[in-house]
């Protein structure tokens, strides 16, 4: 029986879930540096901290994937994880500010760095279903457009996080100054309200979205039928066996783990050094003062270095919702201009334009003060910082394409009764980069860049470039059969009589 397709609004509500999940993750993103700097971390160390956050990937998603493959309750499959990580990851994220509170019990950067360990495990367990529900419930044909709903959404949700910070200074008016130890007041409450959020928004796919039951989904993915009681294997057998689906894994997965790692090996350096990369830049503010050592040495922050790491911390967070605005606006089109031009083509642009807007970050250095109307507040801003958002908006589709293409492209390679499992184990080409560049990131910015981190921008943008090539030697089965169906139409049209 051929699966059914879906109206707009159920593959919508399927994914709405993922718009909140990704005000939390945004969030994460954007404020987890400035969060540790605040504690007490060097620039040198923020790379290994950050390192947490991967090896949460790399743990827990292949777990997720095997089990929700094999999980079928009243509620389905994949929503029992969803809602369980969703919920794990809120109370994780009320806490984080709270490390400041704790500091009788544990130092407040060892309590920072649990809490982004577990929020992070949370986000895994939540995010890797959600891919797995897209590919269980939307019928092949719809699997373009079901990935740039959710794409789409996943950006809303991040411009949303992103911008929560500058938003509660600039128009709530509380403070987004920090002393050393402490956590800015509109970081806390940003994290408070992202946490109701995100709950309440996977409550709705969870209520909105019927799994099917296990006969009806083996019936519209062509599976046989499963045997009565599943065979008892020790945890050495298991270990095998995901062995041997590793190294059996389809090679178009395989191809596209070359394009993840020089996708994910920027994005990873723009979370942990762009807050510093700008505000030395397009605030002018020495190197020293992202020192935590020098910090101590001295009696006291200068007020204007404290306004200007406050004010260039608000920044990121519109930098990062034009970057997300842009990944949505171009969401909208990118099925359409994959299937026309194709999936690899399209892939391979939108890598491109993101190396351009890493590689032009050093040229807005201007100094000079203007007034920017942002419709829900007016400030004042170096030319520079607002120059930055024009290469944020190549960052911003080169993102849309690394959290829609390749997934779109290893669907339709997957066998289904494996699809969870092989999301998971994909999971390896997100989270292996970023674990490299966390090893390496810190001494490259400091032994070759001499703490200056717009050289890691420049890094990143080398990457994307990297990826884009490497997205040439990608083998889409649909792209495939569509040469073959035409070399066939071509064929029978030169041997048809004149």
């Amino acid at each position: 029986m051929k699966q059914p397709k879906l109206s707009f609004w159920q593959i919508w509500n399927v994914s709405f879930g993922f718009f909140g999940v990704q005000i939390g993750f945004a969030l994460q993103n954007a404020n987890m540096s400035r969060v540790f700097s605040d504690l007490g971390a060097n620039l040198y160390s923020l790379s290994f901290m950050w390192l947490l956050a991967p090896l949460m990937g790399v743990i827990i998603q292949p777990i997720v994937g095997a089990s929700s493959d094999r999980t079928w309750t009243r509620l389905g499959r994949r929503s029992p994880f969803i809602l369980g990580g969703a919920l794990t990851a809120g109370i994780a994220m009320i806490l984080m500010p709270q490390a400041p509170v704790f500091v009788s019990f544990i130092m407040p950067m060892l309590f920072g760095l649990i809490m982004l360990a577990v929020m992070d495990a949370a986000f895994n367990v939540a995010f890797q279903p959600f891919r797995a529900l897209v590919s269980d419930m939307v019928p092949g044909e719809q699997r373009n457009q079901g990935y740039s709903i959710q794409s789409l959404l996943i950006n809303m949700g991040a411009i949303i996080g992103s911008i929560l910070p500058f938003v509660l200074t600039n128009v709530l008016l509380l403070s987004n100054e920090a002393e050393l130890g402490e956590v800015a007041e509109t970081v806390a409450w940003s994290f408070y309200l992202g946490a109701f959020i995100m709950i309440a928004s996977v409550v709705w796919t969870v209520v909105k979205t019927k799994e099917y039951a296990p006969a009806e989904y083996r019936e519209y993915k062509g599976l046989a039928e499963e045997p009565a009681e599943l065979e008892k294997k020790s945890l050495t057998e298991k270990a095998q066996g995901m062995w041997q689906l590793m190294t059996s894994m389809p090679t178009t997965m395989k191809q596209l783990a070359f394009v993840q790692f020089f996708s994910w090996f920027p994005m990873f350096l723009m979370w942990v050094y762009i807050l510093a990369a700008i505000t030395q830049t397009s605030w002018g503010i020495d190197a020293k003062w992202f020192n935590a050592d020098y910090i101590q040495s001295v009696e006291s922050v200068p007020a204007d270095i404290s306004a200007a790491k406050g004010a260039a911390g608000d920044w990121l967070g519109i930098l990062y919702a034009m970057m997300y605005i842009a990944a949505a606006l171009f969401s909208t089109v990118m099925g359409k201009l994959a299937n026309t031009l194709g999936r690899k083509f399209t892939y391979a642009v939108g890598l491109l334009a993101g190396a351009v807007g890493f590689l032009s970050m050093g040229l807005f250095t201007q100094a000079e003060v203007v007034e920017v109307n942002l419709l829900i507040a007016q400030v004042e801003i170096s030319a520079g910082a607002l120059g930055l958002l024009v290469p944020m908006i190549g960052v911003g589709i080169a993102w849309a394409v690394i959290i829609a293409m390749p997934y779109s492209i290893l669907a339709g390679a997957l066998p289904a009764d494996k699809t969870g499992v092989y999301m998971g184990i994909f999971n390896f080409t997100v989270a292996g980069p970023q674990i490299v560049c966390g090893i390496i990131a810190g001494p490259i910015l400091l032994y070759l860049f001499d703490n200056n981190a717009i050289g890691m921008m420049w890094l990143a943008g080398a990457s994307l470039v990297l990826g884009a090539i490497s997205v040439c030697f990608v083998n889409d089965s649909k792209e495939i059969a569509k040469s073959e169906i035409n070399k066939a139409q071509g064929s029978a049209t030169e041997n048809s009589p004149a």
